[in-house]
């Protein structure tokens, strides 16, 4: 037998026991074609020939997957073609087949590759930054606006995204009200990707798990872009001070900043204000998005809304009264 024919016995014999995950699929003189898994969405499909001159020149490689994208498998085939030159002379086919599974076991976000690469283009600032940790499967991403900042790391895991992604070592210099609605936000959105509506209507379409990481860090970056530049939508104010040392922490103090069911940003005082101006028809609204206002500290029914109004009215025109005849 010639050193090919060699070459294709000792794959049949040895593959599939020192690739762990794989499959051989063909292994003849025209094509190989080997299967590696290691997870459902980690997989590639490798297709091997023989140049004319092999061994002197290195293997014709292809690489093939429904779940990683073409522009990191271009990265991937390149890197392959380099392995098999360092062999030329010998045989290559095993070799190239341990990098591509070394590669999968050392790259856990190979699965996320696209997500990544559009959230990096979304970082905006030259202190924002997304750094990719393969050892630990997870992502670090700072965002900051102003003085105000965010830092959290983003845990993908192993079989994502069967599974969603999970948050953690948040660390913001934003006010508590805003890092837990930070933080059970993201966690929702993430949950939203994995798990169907609680209440489905019939037009909704069926529903399909999606990848997290996107959405959940998409969020993340423009919540805290646009917080510290949000206004009072009743006194036009900027809601947050620039030097985060200056917030309100008191929380019944005029100044501190609530938000509202909408999202919507307003001062104690001014919320307290605008919830006890008409009209109260239909329940007060967000003057920015028209969605009804819901705030744990503001529940009065639109009739007593209405009874108070007329109340204190009526106590302003006594008043007024009395000033003229005096």
């Amino acid at each position: 037998m010639g050193l090919i024919e060699d070459e294709l016995e000792e794959v049949r014999k040895l593959c599939e026991h020192l690739i762990a995950g794989s499959k051989l699929i063909s292994c003849v003189r025209s094509m190989v074609r080997v299967e590696i898994k290691r997870t459902q969405f980690k997989q590639l499909v490798i297709c091997i020939q023989f140049p004319e001159d092999y061994p002197a020149s290195p293997l014709l490689i292809e690489l093939k997957s429904k779940t990683l994208v073409d522009q990191l498998l271009a990265k991937v085939t390149t890197i392959c073609e380099e392995e098999a030159k360092k062999y030329l002379g010998k045989p290559q086919i095993l070799k190239v087949l341990k990098l591509l599974r070394s590669f999968i076991d050392e790259n856990p976000l190979s699965c996320c590759y696209n997500e990544v690469l559009s959230l990096k283009k979304q970082l905006q600032g030259d202190l924002d930054e997304l750094k990719v940790r393969q050892k630990t499967s997870s992502l670090v991403l700072r965002v900051q606006q102003g003085n105000y900042y965010l830092r959290a790391k983003i845990l993908v895991p192993d079989d994502y995204p069967a599974k969603s992604a999970g948050l953690e070592d948040v660390d913001t210099n934003f006010p508590q009200l805003f890092d837990r609605f930070f933080i059970a936000q993201a966690k929702e959105i993430s949950r939203q990707c994995m798990e169907p509506p609680l209440r489905r209507k019939p037009s909704d379409p069926n529903f399909s798990p999606r990848p997290s990481v996107l959405p959940v860090v998409s969020f993340l970056i423009e919540a805290v872009k646009t917080v510290p530049q949000d206004k009072c939508q009743f006194c036009h104010e900027q809601c947050l001070p620039p030097d985060p040392q200056n917030v309100e922490k008191n929380e019944s103090a005029d100044m501190h900043v609530e938000r509202v069911y909408c999202g919507h940003l307003f001062h104690l005082q001014c919320l307290i204000t605008y919830m006890k101006t008409p009209p109260f028809k239909g329940g007060k609204k967000c003057p920015l998005c028209n969605k009804q206002i819901f705030h744990d500290k503001w529940k009065v029914s639109e009739r007593l809304a209405e009874v108070r109004w007329a109340h204190q009215q009526a106590r302003e025109r006594e008043l007024q009264e009395v000033s003229e005849f005096f």
